[in-house]
């Protein structure tokens, strides 16, 4: 009986956090420094599950989609005479009006939303 109280309590938790992520409109312009250089890099995701890379000339993303705390963020990686689709699975850790932090492969990453 007290193993399905705290079971059903840890479920309430996940479900009002992941609520809390989805209340937030993801659609939009993310932007990071990019490191050791001036300016930023990140991308936008537009409506209809379209996205596109900001200031990566190599990493060319097409689309995205949104499943409870995953982003998933697809289109072409381009280098060395070569071009190969990729599909790039991220965790959302936080997300509000301002700031987007995602997970990728254990690093994180935290986002700030770009004035329209």
């Amino acid at each position: 009986m007290k193993i399905s109280k705290v079971l059903g309590g840890a479920a309430v938790v996940t479900a009002l956090s992941l609520a809390a992520c989805g209340g937030t409109a993801i659609e939009g312009t993310w932007l990071e420094p990019i490191p050791g250089m001036d300016g930023e890099q990140g991308f936008t995701l537009g409506k209809g599950g379209r996205a596109e890379s900001v200031n990566m000339a190599t990493l060319k993303y097409e689309t995205w989609s949104r499943k409870g705390d995953r982003l998933i963020l697809t289109g072409q990686s381009i280098g060395n005479g070569q071009t190969l689709q990729f599909s790039d699975t991220l965790r959302i850790e936080t997300l509000d009006a301002q700031t987007l932090t995602v997970t990728r492969r254990g690093v994180m990453a935290t986002y700030h939303r770009a004035a329209e």
